[in-house]
């Protein structure tokens, strides 16, 4: 492909409207551009990558045997009735109504409407398992999108669904899968990770969460050396290594803190470590209880975990009206003494000596708080964030915390669909059962985005080869061309080649070239008139080599294997 007849528009300055690198890089390479929030163009370059990493996915799908089908993105409302979803999923799913005024949605994802069709037309044991996915866009009404395509309200996704006869074909199923992610990501030449992960909206017991590790990640994961243990921090079990100290129990003494809103500002005043702080948070849940939680002044509320604790219930911080309704007082002097409401406190607490807690009156605070003596919780468990220096669950060496972006996310749901929409199938005891169900989805067009966080310069994007758009990007620096028309139609025979052949300085060309990220540039200057040479120049390592016209192709051979391995 020649420049002259490819629409490349790169801007030399980033955009103001981006924050991270690949959203930079995406808008000033080409790739992509604004239609509206969270809703994006791609541009021949940046589809050429999106098509790359399609293909990738399908082969290794159909290689696992499972087969490729199209839903649609519109949705009746009926389907997300069946399962509850309809009420429960949140402003995120977009509704509305067609000309006749039947509620229909953009789809976030396609549980309800895989059901319903395998449903419709799968009726014996025998014909299972099965294996569905698709390629396609799919719409959440994120509130606060952003990052370009990392969090997208539009977007490209695979998503398969397995349906077996019994708990032991899911295990076969969601291994099959397990283990095709791990070819797929591979194969884009990604850096990833597998952790354990909790479920969220989609529901079900087990899930794992593939996640592309880079600085810039959203998701913080907690990572085992020793032992290969690696969970989605939200999950992680908060396993603390240190030893309290063995002091007696005092008697509780009442302080005044005047003005002093938060713990660490209670410490300071008091002159005592945060972790002698203890902090209550009051929380209402969807069906109106309040419920009272107290950690240790240097925690954090690990809310996937509190959720759990209430049995999967939403809920939401109290206001300051709320608040003092309840306790008589304002945040900064909360306490768990004396509460009429349930009061749920961290492990971390529960041999605790002498903390600190607040006394339910403006500016005043305990001393010498214990549990079992001061207050009796309802429910003592694991509720706050883990944190560097905690112990592995597994094998009980420290953990360490690296960042990370999802990019692939697995799950067992098990009946949770299958039960509340009716699928059911004759099992060969012939009785009907209903299917046992598994969902597998890969943000496909946001694999664009953590690919380019992960592999980046101050030049521009570092595409791994088997992503990128073209293979090799061909710089002509002369105006001869007969030569270097020659060069490209052998070129092309193997590879994917962008040709700038465009009347413009060498700096552009190549800032251009590197902007973009093509693995490989063929620099064809003055020295292919005089000697018969090329210089090659390696994307990745800017290692430049200089090789004869008859072994270029020999060259750009070994250096696509090692780029390979090495990715």
């Amino acid at each position: 492909m020649k420049i002259r007849n490819f629409f490349l528009p790169t801007l030399r300055e980033d955009p103001a409207e981006a924050e991270t690198v690949s959203h930079k890089l995406l808008l000033r390479g080409g790739f992509i551009r604004k239609v509206a929030s969270g809703i994006y163009n791609f541009l021949p370059i940046g589809l050429r990558t999106l098509k790359k990493i399609e293909n990738i996915v399908r082969a290794e799908m159909n290689k696992a045997g499972a087969l490729e089908i199209i839903m649609p993105l519109v949705q009746p409302a009926e389907l997300w009735m069946e399962t509850g979803r309809w009420q429960a999923y949140g402003k995120e799913l977009l509704r509305f109504k067609d000309r006749k005024n039947h509620d229909f949605c953009l789809g976030p994802t396609h549980e309800e409407v895989i059901t319903d069709l395998v449903r419709g037309e799968v009726k014996s044991y025998r014909d299972l398992p099965l294996i569905l996915y698709q390629i396609a866009p799919k719409f959440r009404d994120e509130m606060r999108p952003r990052f370009g395509l990392m969090r997208a309200r539009e977007f490209i996704m695979k998503d398969a669904y397995s349906f077996d006869a019994n708990v032991e074909g899911l295990e076969r199923s969601y291994q099959l899968m397990y283990e095709t992610y791990h070819r797929i990501f591979e194969a884009c030449g990604l850096n990833f990770k597998a952790v354990e992960a909790h479920t969220g909206a989609i529901g079900g017991d087990v899930s794992h969460e593939f996640m592309v590790l880079a600085e810039t990640g959203e998701d913080t994961l907690a990572n085992c050396e020793a032992c290969g243990y690696a969970s989605n921090v939200e999950l992680t079990p908060a396993i603390s290594g240190e030893k309290y100290p063995t002091e007696p129990r005092k008697p509780l003494e009442k302080v005044h803190t005047p003005n002093k809103k938060t713990a660490r500002d209670v410490a300071e005043f008091l002159g005592l470590p945060l972790a002698k702080i203890s902090k209550t948070l009051i929380y209402i849940t969807e069906d109106g209880e309040a419920i009272a939680v107290v950690l240790r002044g240097d925690h954090e509320l690990n809310e996937v975990k509190f959720e759990k604790a209430l049995s999967g219930r939403s809920f939401r911080p109290a206001t300051d009206e709320e608040i003092f309704s309840l306790t008589g007082a304002h945040p900064g002097s909360l306490g768990p003494r004396g509460l009429s409401i349930k009061v749920f406190v961290d492990q971390a607490l529960k041999d605790f000596p002498n903390f600190v807690i607040g006394a339910n009156e403006d500016d005043y605070h305990f001393l010498n708080a214990n549990l079992g003596d001061t207050f009796d919780p309802h429910l003592i468990a694991d509720l706050r964030k883990a944190k560097e220096g905690d112990l592995c669950p597994k094998c009980g060496n420290p953990l360490q915390f690296i960042k990370g972006i999802e990019v692939g996310h697995i799950f067992k749901l098990g009946t949770k669909y299958s039960s509340a929409m009716r699928a059911t199938f004759l099992d060969r005891d012939g009785k009907e059962k209903p299917f046992i169900m598994g969902c597998y989805g890969i943000g496909v067009s946001r694999i664009i985005s953590a690919a380019i966080e992960q592999n980046h310069d101050e030049k521009g994007i570092i595409f791994p080869w088997q992503i990128a758009p073209f293979h090799i990007g061909l710089i002509s620096l002369t105006k001869e061309r007969e030569n270097h028309q020659e060069i490209y139609d052998h070129l092309s025979e193997d590879w994917e080649v962008l040709w700038d052949d465009r009347d413009e300085r060498p700096g552009v060309k190549f800032n251009d070239m590197d902007l973009v990220g093509i693995p490989v540039q063929v620099i064809l200057g003055k020295n292919l008139q005089e000697r018969g040479e090329v210089e090659i120049k390696i994307r990745k390592t800017g290692e430049r080599l200089q090789v004869s016209k008859e072994n270029l192709k020999d060259s750009i051979e070994n250096i696509e294997k090692a780029l390979c391995q090495s990715s």
